[in-house]
């Protein structure tokens, strides 16, 4: 162990193997990472985090190129109850819930598989859920210049659940709305009444 702590002290954080970070950190919370049943768990968290945080890797744009149609269409389109998992960036703990994604076009639609897609783009990377809810938001903006986006976001947080305060049954729920879903009461109105419906 002595031979990996001064490794980590006195190399570029750059140039130390993410595996001896993971073995450092075990040491650090009292455990024997040289035990049996840890020989392979930094190995086994670098594949781990690199998954869930896999959407650093992703591009918006790569995700949606071929999946952007000219359609003459021109009412609401909703993919609701999209599961997510993401880390909260303040404690390392996941979050997870459900999207409510809805949009107006403009003359062109996204494949409505990829909107499942997108939220996994963002919310695979360390997060606050109210970034991520902004995020999906302008994303589909960029992408299609829609008459309107609105996105919400229902979930919960380990960081709330496991530590600090400990209530289980709270969600946190944010929305972002844009175009006309911001300007016209009734269009915003009738998106709360469809995502409400089947008890979502």
């Amino acid at each position: 162990m002595a031979g990996t702590k001064a490794t980590l002290e006195n190399a570029p954080l750059s140039e130390i193997p993410t595996q001896d970070i993971y073995r450092e950190l075990l040491f650090r919370i009292g455990e024997d990472p040289n035990r049996d049943g840890l020989l392979r768990t930094p190995e086994r968290m670098e594949k781990s985090l690199a998954f869930l945080t896999r959407g650093y890797a992703q591009d918006v744009n790569t995700v949606l190129h071929d999946a952007l149609f000219d359609v003459d269409y021109d009412e609401m389109v909703i993919v609701k109850d999209v599961e997510f998992f993401s880390m909260c960036e303040h404690h390392l703990l996941p979050f997870f819930g459900k999207a409510h994604v809805a949009y107006i076009p403009n003359g062109k639609v996204i494949g409505l598989s990829k909107i499942p897609r997108l939220v996994d783009v963002f919310s695979r990377r360390l997060q606050v859920q109210e970034r991520l809810t902004r995020q999906i938001c302008d994303a589909i903006t960029e992408a299609i210049n829609p008459q309107g986006v609105a996105i919400i976001l229902e979930a919960q947080h380990l960081c709330m659940m496991m530590r600090g305060v400990e209530k289980q049954h709270s969600f946190t729920v944010t929305s972002a709305m844009c175009g006309v879903f911001k300007t016209q009461l009734q269009t915003r109105n009738e998106f709360l009444s469809l995502v409400r419906r089947n008890g979502s």
